[in-house]
């Protein structure tokens, strides 16, 4: 169990660490998720920057619990983009079925992260 437990980590940090790259390579991409009352380049860079982070945090067992635990929080964080893309008649996310497909996905990366964090919440 402890295999598959790290197994999922690596995965998600790999996941995380390619989209933080990508911030910086397509940057076009997430600007239309950023509300129009944030900084468009500052959040874009941020969020890239945070991303990369978590994702290398994940990596390492001594951190993995507080990254899993801010992989959850950013996860969150970007819960309402996600639900407000639903809802807009030209979707950042390129359709409507896209985004109704994105919302539950949001949800399966949020206990993701809880499952991580909890996984190293407990002794071997």
């Amino acid at each position: 169990m402890k295999r598959l437990q790290t197994i999922l980590a690596f995965v998600f940090a790999a996941i995380l660490i390619i989209a933080g790259i990508n911030h910086f390579i397509r940057p076009n991409v997430y600007g239309p998720f950023i509300p129009d009352w944030m900084p468009l380049v500052l959040t874009n860079v941020f969020t890239g920057i945070v991303e990369i982070g978590l994702g290398i945090s994940l990596l390492a067992q001594k951190y993995r619990r507080q990254a899993a635990m801010g992989i959850f929080i950013l996860m969150i964080l970007f819960l309402p983009l996600h639900l407000i893309d639903v809802f807009k008649d030209h979707p950042a996310i390129g359709s409507k079925t896209l985004a109704i497909i994105r919302l539950p996905l949001q949800f399966l990366l949020i206990y993701w992260a809880w499952y991580i964090f909890r996984s190293e919440n407990r002794k071997p």
